[in-house]
């Protein structure tokens, strides 16, 4: 973890409870638009977002679902894919996962899932790395991911990982608050929630929030 990351997490977000998992606390901002703009949001350098600073809706869920339903993680080997704040990951470790990874691509959410994480007296490994064309998902058993059909570009390639992970054994499920590039035709719904959320982000106070379950196939020709 970069000191220099774990510093400006420290700085720009405040450990809190999460609205819909008060289980776990986590390292979140209380001002997003101003952080957004801050790491430069709306892509206009290569620094992602930080969405390591929010609960957003697919993880709450996730999260929730996880924590009660242990028996999806307890024992097995846990991966929580574009991990954000690591609240997923949590979550999975607290419901007895054998072992946790966390991946991300952004470094300050690398430094946010290892803080959050020992904020929440937990062992997660979080690493930074862009796997989503990896092979396969290592040596995970249960792969989770929250929120991340969020644009086309992300939906292919991260439905071709998934596909790849359940055709190696894995059982992937999904949180999603009604994001546009979900392909729901591959999914079996587990659970529903209605999720805060900040309105600054979502526009609204509450998504109506899915848990799904990927059905194993091949991905389609066009991706």
């Amino acid at each position: 973890m970069s000191e220099i990351s774990a510093a400006f997490v420290r700085l720009h977000a405040r450990l809190a409870p999460v609205a819909f998992v008060p289980e776990v606390r986590l390292h979140q901002a209380d001002e997003p638009i101003g952080l957004w703009e801050l790491t430069e949001g709306e892509f206009r350098s290569a620094q992602p977002p930080p969405f390591w600073a929010f609960a957003w809706a697919g993880g709450q869920a996730l999260a929730r679902y996880v924590l009660d339903h242990p028996e999806t993680v307890a024992g097995r080997r846990v991966l929580d894919l574009a991990s954000g704040s690591g609240l997923v990951a949590v979550a999975a470790v607290r419901a007895g996962a054998a072992a946790v990874r966390a991946v991300e691509i952004d470094e300050r959410a690398v430094a946010a899932v290892a803080l959050n994480a020992e904020a929440n007296g937990v062992r997660v490994d979080a690493e930074l790395g862009d796997v989503l064309d990896d092979p396969d998902a290592g040596t995970a058993e249960v792969v989770l991911a929250g929120d991340v059909f969020y644009s086309a570009a992300m939906a292919n390639r991260m439905l071709r990982f998934l596909l790849r992970a359940t055709r190696a054994g894995a059982r992937v499920l999904v949180g999603d608050p009604g994001r546009a590039f979900l392909p729901r035709e591959r999914f079996t719904e587990l659970a529903a929630y209605d999720v805060p959320v900040p309105p600054a982000l979502e526009s609204v106070r509450v998504r109506h929030t899915t848990v799904w379950e990927l059905r194993p196939g091949r991905p389609r020709a066009d991706g």
